[in-house]
């Protein structure tokens, strides 16, 4: 990383991110502490991707998760009633885990729960960051007492087991329009999720790091009287 100059001889490290295999958890972190999903989503807006973000509905179960990992890619499928062999693949999928993953799970028509404390607690001590599912979660509090990030499209109790199956893992999927792969960063915050193709990731963080860094100058200038018309005539940020 190299160090920025902000006003009032103020020096932060932004610019340039590092993407060694060694640098994986300073990348993360950078991402974590000091970045926003809608800093990111301008960023790919300006570099011609315009479809990151998953469906609004998609959210923290609480406002204050933030998720930050990379993507392991899930499909469900509808069933209709009993099956061989319940649940399809998923424990399979969940036993796949590595750490530093997102469980990123594309959901069936079908209303029921494709998460809960369960596969909460065995993807958390595989080492995965967080779950990011297409569809419903159930066992709110005791998924809550784990405190570990869970983005669905909201609680609904009713079972998958006779409703869904798992039918294939660490695959290309899309959800809501966006293509998901495995690997592709995957970055959640109140504002919703954000998927950062891997490809694009180096130049997306550091120009998001640097899109901060001026936001901040931005402010400042405004809070001492600067009109926000001069503030984006001379920043470029709004």
């Amino acid at each position: 990383m190299s160090l920025v100059k902000t006003s009032d001889n103020d020096e932060h490290r932004a610019g340039a991110v590092p993407t060694g295999e060694r640098e994986e958890d300073q990348l993360l972190e950078a991402i974590r502490t000091r970045l926003s999903t809608p800093v990111v989503g301008d960023i790919l807006d300006q570099m011609g991707r315009c479809h990151q973000f998953l469906p609004p509905e998609i959210r923290g179960i609480t406002p204050g998760m933030v998720l930050v990992g990379r993507a392991m890619p899930v499909l469900i499928a509808d069933c209709f009633g009993p099956q061989n062999k319940p649940f399809g693949l998923l424990t399979e999928a969940l036993d796949d885990l590595r750490p530093g993953e997102v469980y990123l799970a594309r959901g069936s028509r079908l209303p029921c729960s494709a998460w809960g404390e369960i596969l909460t607690a065995t993807a958390r001590t595989r080492g995965s960051v967080g779950a990011v599912i297409d569809g419903f979660h159930r066992d709110t509090p005791k998924v809550l007492s784990q405190n570990w990030p869970v983005f669905s499209r909201g609680a609904y109790a009713q079972d998958a087991a006779v409703r869904t199956q798992v039918v294939d893992y660490r695959v290309p999927l899309e959800i809501g329009g966006v293509a998901v792969r495995p690997g592709d960063l995957v970055f959640g915050d109140v504002d919703g999720v954000v998927i950062v193709p891997r490809e694009l990731e180096a130049e997306a963080i550091e120009r998001a790091l640097q899109k901060a860094s001026t936001e901040n100058l931005v402010r400042r200038a405004i809070e001492t009287g600067m009109s926000a018309t001069g503030a984006f005539a001379e920043y470029g940020v709004l």
